[in-house]
C-alpha cells in the first residue's frame, strides 16, 4: 500500500496562478510545432483547513473540467481516505476520456495532493513516495529544427560542460520535408559529441516508415542512442513494423495520458518508454509504467516540467533519466526559490519538504509576474453531480 492511501484531505481553497511567460534561451521549433519564442508556467495551489498547501504545474485553460469533475469531489471528501476518494476523482473524468486533457488534469491535481501530504509531514516528496537517493540522471534536450549549426554547437558544449552524456535533438526540419538538412545536422552533432556523449533524435511523429529508414540508412544505426516518435503515435501497426526492422531503440509515450497504453507499446517492440508525469493520469499510473519497464528490462525516461517530476525518478532504476529541455526550461528558473541543481550530469534534489521545486511567490507578487489568478472556495463549490447530457 502506498503511503498516501490513508491520508485524508479537508480542502478549503484552490487557486490557479498563471505566471508571465519567459523568453526561451533560443526560439525553439520541432518537426510539428513552433517556433516557441517564450514559455509559461501555471500553478495549481490546494490548501487544507489547517493552511497546508500543495502545488503542481497545471493546464490553465481547462477550468471547466476542473469545476465540473474534480473540484466538487476534492472539496467534499473530508474524512475520506485518499484510497477511497481518488477513484471518485478518476471515474469523474470518464466521459471526458482518459487520453486527453482531463487525464492530465487529474494527474496534476494528484501531484499537488502528494506535495501537500509530504509538506505537512515535513519531508521531501521523493522520500515520502519511497525514494532512497536524492539525485537522478538527466539527458540534455534541445537542438530545435530551426537551430543554426553554431547554436547546436553552443548547446552541445553547455551540456558537455555540465557532465551530461546524452543529448537529444530534433529532426524533421520544415515539417519533415528537408531530410538533407536533418542528416547534416545530426552528423554535425555526432562529430561534436565524439565519445563523450551519445546522441538521440526526436521526429515528433512527422515521418512515414519509408522516411525513417531513409534517415537511418544515411546516419547509421550505431550512431543513435534512440529514435523518438518517428511515426504517428497512434499508428501502432507502423510502430510495430519499425521496431521489427531496426536495431535502433525506439521511444514512445510522451503523447500518452494513461498507463493503460504502455503494455501495448511494449508489445509492439518499443524498448524505451516515456511517461510524462505532469501530463499523466496520476502518480500511481506513472509508477505502473516504471514497474513495466523494470519487469521487461525497458529503458525509462520522463520529460515535461522535469525539475518538478524528478522526484519520481528516484524510485526507478538508476539508469532511468529525466529530460532537461534547457532552451525552454532554464528561463523559468528565475521563479524558483528551491529547485534541483544540475551537477556532473545529475539533478541533485533539495531536502526541503514536498516537491523539489518551490515558487518564490514573494518575488512573483513584488515584480507583478502573476498575470492571472482564479480562486475557488469550498463554500462556493457544490458537491459532485455527474453530467450525462450532451
Amino acid at each position: 500500500m502506498n503511503r498516501i492511501d490513508q491520508e485524508t484531505f479537508n480542502i478549503q481553497k484552490i487557486s490557479i496562478r498563471v505566471l508571465e511567460p519567459v523568453a526561451t534561451i533560443t526560439p525553439f521549433q520541432d518537426a510539428t510545432m513552433g517556433p516557441f519564442p517564450s514559455f509559461g508556467l501555471s500553478i495549481i495551489r490546494i490548501e487544507d483547513i489547517e493552511g497546508n498547501v500543495g502545488e503542481a504545474p497545471v493546464y490553465n485553460s481547462y477550468t471547466n473540467i476542473l469545476e465540473t469533475c474534480l473540484f466538487p469531489i476534492l472539496f467534499h471528501c473530508e474524512g475520506m481516505s485518499y484510497l477511497d476518494f481518488f477513484p471518485k476523482l478518476y471515474w469523474s473524468i470518464r466521459n471526458e476520456g482518459f487520453k486527453g486533457a482531463a487525464s492530465a488534469l487529474l494527474g496534476q491535481v494528484d501531484m499537488a495532493l502528494h506535495d501537500l501530504a509530504a509538506r505537512r509531514r515535513g519531508i521531501p516528496l521523493y522520500r515520502y513516495i519511497g525514494g532512497e537517493r536524492n539525485r537522478v540522471k538527466i539527458y540534455g534536450s534541445g537542438g530545435g529544427t530551426n537551430y543554426t549549426l553554431q547554436e547546436l554547437e553552443n548547446e552541445v558544449a553547455l551540456f558537455l560542460d555540465a557532465g551530461v552524456d546524452c543529448y537529444k535533438m530534433k529532426i524533421g526540419k520544415d515539417f519533415g520535408t528537408n531530410m538533407t538538412a536533418d542528416i547534416e545536422r545530426v552528423k554535425h552533432v555526432r562529430k561534436l559529441a565524439g565519445d563523450r556523449m551519445q546522441v538521440a533524435v526526436d521526429a515528433n511523429q512527422i515521418w512515414s516508415s519509408a522516411d525513417v529508414f531513409r534517415f537511418i540508412d544515411a546516419i547509421g544505426e550505431e550512431e543513435l542512442c534512440w529514435l523518438e516518435e518517428p511515426v504517428h503515435s497512434a499508428a501502432y501497426d507502423q510502430i510495430e513494423e519499425l521496431c521489427k526492422r531496426t536495431a535502433v531503440m525506439v521511444a514512445y509515450g510522451e503523447s500518452e495520458r494513461t498507463s493503460k497504453i504502455f503494455p501495448m507499446l511494449a508489445n509492439c517492440g518499443v524498448k524505451h518508454l516515456q511517461p510524462v508525469p505532469t501530463q499523466f493520469g496520476g502518480i500511481k499510473e506513472w509508477m505502473e509504467v516504471r514497474d513495466l519497464c523494470a519487469d521487461r528490462n525497458l529503458q525509462l525516461s520522463s520529460g515535461g516540467y522535469s525539475l518538478y517530476s524528478s522526484f519520481l525518478m528516484t524510485t526507478a532504476s538508476e539508469t532511468s533519466t529525466i529530460e532537461y529541455l534547457y532552451s525552454l526550461m532554464y528561463g523559468l528558473e528565475k521563479y524558483f526559490l528551491i529547485r534541483p541543481i544540475l551537477e556532473n550530469g545529475y539533478f541533485h534534489l533539495p531536502e526541503s519538504e514536498g516537491l523539489p521545486v518551490r515558487i518564490n511567490w514573494d518575488y512573483c507578487f513584488k515584480e507583478n509576474k502573476i498575470v492571472r489568478e482564479q480562486v475557488w472556495l469550498k463554500q462556493d463549490v457544490p458537491g459532485y453531480n455527474p453530467l450525462v447530457s450532451m
